[in-house]
C-alpha cells in the first residue's frame, strides 16, 4: 500500500475507532483524540483528573478497540520495583526462573503514579524510554507497540510523591480531564445504571499500529513548520531572547528539546488523522497545550495571580 492510500486508511480506521469508543465513553472527545495522537506517535501520556471521571474505563476500552493487551498497576506507597517489573524465583528444579510483571503488556495504566516513592516511579522510566527492562543483569525486550498511560489525582497532595521534572518530560502529553457537561452526565448515569452491555470490537492488530507509527514518522515536514515549533519552545525559556515579558514575569523554567521533537511528531499524527500529507503551523498549535503544559515551571507570582499554564502557552502563538 502506498503512503497516500495508508493515510486515507488511517483516517477511516480512526473514525471507526472513535465510534467504537463512543459506545462506552460519553463525550471526552479531546481527551480521546490526544490519547490516540500519543499512541500513534509512539509516545506516553499523563492523565490528570479528579477521581470518577472514567480514566481506567477509557484506557480499558481503548485497549480493547485497538486489539492490544492491557494491564493496570495501582501505585501505592509500599509498591516495590519488582512488583512492576517482575522477579526471579527458584523453580522445582532449583533453577532461577523469571516471572514477568505487569509492565510486560502493550498498554500499561499506571494508576495514581504520584502515590509511590521515586524508586518505584523510576522502574517505569527505562521501560518507557528504552522499551526494555533490565532485571538481575538480564535485558528483556517489551512487546511493541508499548504505551504507558499514567494517571494523577490533582486534589490529594497528602502523602504523595510528585513526579520530578525529568520524569514528567518523558510523557509526550499531559492531558487534563474535566467534569462532563450536564447532558453528558445524564447519558453516563443512564448507561451505567442499566443492564445493557456493549461489546467492543477490536479494529487493529499490534502490527498494524506499528506500521501506522512508522507511516507517521515518514510524513515530510516543511522547514518553516519545524522552525515554528522550535521557536515556540524557545519562547518558553525566560532567558531566551525570543521570550516575551509575560514569560519572563511568570515562568522559572521553560521546555527542553524533547518538547520540540514531540511537537513535530504530534503535528504529523494530527495532520495524518485529518487526511493531510504534511503538517502545517495549525497542526503544531493544535497539539501545543498538551505537549507544553507539564514542561513549563511557573513561579510563585504566577500562582499568586492565578495564571495557568494554558494562559501562558496561548500567549506564545
Amino acid at each position: 500500500m502506498s503512503d497516500v492510500a495508508a493515510i486515507h486508511n488511517l483516517v477511516q480506521k480512526r473514525n471507526e475507532l472513535k465510534k467504537e469508543i463512543a459506545k462506552i465513553i460519553v463525550g471526552q472527545d479531546v481527551v480521546v483524540d490526544q490519547i490516540l495522537l500519543c499512541i500513534f506517535s509512539g509516545g506516553h501520556a499523563l492523565l490528570v483528573g479528579v477521581p470518577g471521571l472514567a480514566k481506567t474505563l477509557m484506557v480499558n476500552t481503548l485497549a480493547q478497540a485497538l486489539g492490544l493487551d492491557f494491564k493496570r498497576i495501582q501505585f501505592t506507597p509500599d509498591l516495590m520495583p519488582s512488583d512492576i517489573l517482575g522477579s526471579e524465583i527458584l523453580d522445582e528444579s532449583r533453577q532461577f526462573k523469571f516471572i514477568k510483571g505487569p509492565i510486560f503488556s502493550n498498554i500499561v495504566l499506571a494508576d495514581e503514579i504520584n502515590r509511590t516513592p521515586p524508586k518505584t516511579q523510576a522502574a517505569l522510566l527505562e521501560a518507557m524510554q528504552e522499551r526494555s527492562v533490565t532485571i538481575a543483569g538480564e535485558n528483556y525486550k517489551l512487546d511493541l507497540p508499548y504505551f504507558v498511560l499514567a494517571t494523577q489525582n490533582p486534589i490529594e497532595q497528602e502523602g504523595t510523591y510528585p513526579l520530578p521534572e525529568a520524569q514528567l518530560d518523558r510523557f509526550m502529553f499531559a492531558i487534563k480531564l474535566e467534569y462532563p457537561s450536564f447532558e453528558e452526565e445524564v447519558q453516563v448515569v443512564k448507561r451505567t445504571t442499566s443492564d445493557e452491555k456493549n461489546t467492543i470490537n477490536p479494529l487493529f492488530s499490534a502490527q498494524e499500529i506499528i506500521d501506522f507509527q512508522h507511516l507517521i514518522r515518514r510524513i515530510p515536514v516543511a522547514d518553516n513548520v519545524i522552525e515554528y515549533a522550535v521557536t515556540l519552545v524557545s519562547k518558553t525559556r525566560p532567558d531566551n531572547p525570543l521570550s516575551n515579558e509575560f514569560v519572563k514575569n511568570y515562568l522559572d523554567w521553560g521546555a527542553g528539546p524533547r518538547a520540540s521533537q514531540n511537537l513535530i511528531l504530534a503535528a504529523k499524527a494530527n495532520a495524518a488523522f485529518n487526511g493531510k500529507f504534511s503538517p502545517d503551523i495549525e497542526d503544531v498549535k493544535a497539539v501545543a497545550i498538551g505537549i507544553l503544559r507539564h514542561r513549563i515551571i511557573k513561579n510563585y507570582k504566577a500562582d499568586a495571580e492565578g495564571i495557568t499554564e494554558e494562559m501562558i502557552i496561548t500567549k506564545l502563538f
